[in-house]
């Protein structure tokens, strides 16, 4: 019998976003974008694709939301992966990006709930906001994250870091280097505890990444939950940049700052991490 096709339903309030929902589908996925705000709609139509249910989600920016990612509650993700659960779901696979991959980990480490976690260019601690909370300021600095409305430690930023430059735009991922080295105790307090986390875990980065340093943040991550007895994978290229595209991807490369890596490098990890991927589900 032919499977269902995927209802898509545009949501608001607690849970904002755009839900595909597939009747009978037993996995559901939480997309979550980076900090350039995007709603992957697209990347959550492919996992419906695949026969789950998928979420993308509006974590920020949103109408009643933080217009940057300053102090997000991390229950927002918990009441994403609830909305999941009650479509009738019972494996919750997160998948996150960047800043959204921060997100997807800690969700991870405080949410028995969450099954999986796919990983890509993600940072294995917390870093400082990036834009305003809800009262509209974005300075003096603080944390991405909250939980039961306590900020999260995080590691803070040089202002003084004078900026590099990859094909006139700005490379951040020296500053990232440098705050790690700079401000070591505070690296240690931010640590996510990954450790903990029983879901799986699978990590995508690359080493050209000129945003930050995506691969030695995976390479700590699977380090520590190794310590711990858990196995991590990771699929990795060294040419490959930020931004990582899976089958079918053409995600336009920013224009405000460098990502390092190519087009072709980029859509070749994805189809490597693909496989993986589909495995989670």
């Amino acid at each position: 019998m032919e499977a269902q096709a995927a209802i898509e339903e545009n949501l608001s309030g607690a849970v904002a976003g755009t839900l595909f929902r597939r009747p009978q589908a037993t996995t559901g996925v939480v997309v979550l974008g980076g900090s350039s705000g995007r709603v992957d709609v697209g990347r959550a139509r492919l996992f419906a694709n695949e026969g789950s249910s998928a979420l993308a989600l509006q974590w920020f920016g949103g109408e009643g939301q933080p217009p940057g990612i300053c102090e997000i509650p991390l229950e927002t993700f918990f009441t994403a992966t609830d909305c999941l659960l009650e479509t009738g779901c019972h494996r919750i696979v997160y998948v996150g990006t960047s800043k959204g991959a921060e997100a997807s980990l800690l969700a991870a480490v405080h949410d028995p709930r969450i099954d999986a976690v796919v990983a890509i260019s993600p940072s294995s601690v917390i870093w400082g906001n990036i834009g305003a909370g809800p009262d509209g300021v974005s300075w003096p600095e603080r944390s991405s994250w909250s939980l039961d409305g306590i900020p999260l430690p995080f590691v803070p930023t040089d202002p003084n870091w004078t900026p590099e430059y990859v094909d006139g735009l700005v490379s951040y991922r020296g500053l990232f280097e440098h705050c790690l080295k700079t401000f070591r105790q505070e690296a240690a307090a931010a640590t996510i505890p990954v450790e903990t986390a029983s879901a799986e875990i699978l990590l995508v980065a690359g080493g050209d990444d000129a945003l930050w340093p995506s691969l030695w943040f995976a390479t700590e991550i699977v380090r520590r939950r190794s310590e711990a007895g858990k196995i991590t994978r990771l699929v990795s290229s060294p040419d490959a940049g930020h931004r990582i595209l899976l089958p079918g991807e053409n995600t336009p490369r920013s224009t405000l700052h460098a990502h390092g890596g190519n087009d072709e490098a980029e859509s070749r990890l994805g189809r490597m991490a693909w496989e993986g991927i589909r495995e989670l589900l």
